[in-house]
């Protein structure tokens, strides 16, 4: 088990990461729910759903960087590909993305709505649409 846990040790920090993103777009995304409830006079009530989708997420994504990992650095050692940050950079820039919308639903402040546009005219100017 030690040998096994220690194969993975390299690929730590990245996992905690990405968990870390996972975590704070959970929280935001509950306040903000919440918040939207509110502004419209709802009830608002804390869906165990979403709470077990969140933990299905952080298991496929750590699953994910694992076997990044492991194609990384013992099948395609001949190579250097970055695919662990590649997956975690993309994971990180959801979660991201996923914040920001958060933020700009919790707070009017017109700095987390311009930089939601912003981030999202960028993206289309990157994808050539």
């Amino acid at each position: 088990m030690t040998g096994l846990l220690s194969l993975f040790a390299p690929v730590a920090p990245t996992v905690a990461c990405a968990l870390l993103f996972i975590a704070i777009d959970f929280v935001t995304g509950v306040a903000a729910s919440r918040a939207a409830a509110r502004r419209v006079g709802r009830r608002w009530y804390f869906e165990s759903r979403e709470a077990w989708r969140t933990v299905l997420k952080i298991g496929f994504v750590t699953m994910a960087i694992g076997m990044s990992w492991l194609l990384e650095c013992c099948v395609l050692d001949f190579v250097t590909l970055n695919l662990t940050k590649l997956f975690t950079g993309f994971t990180c820039g959801v979660e991201f993305w996923s914040f920001l919308e958060n933020a700009s639903q919790l707070s009017d402040s017109p700095v987390f709505v311009w930089l939601k546009r912003y981030v999202h005219r960028r993206i289309e100017t990157e994808a050539g649409r």
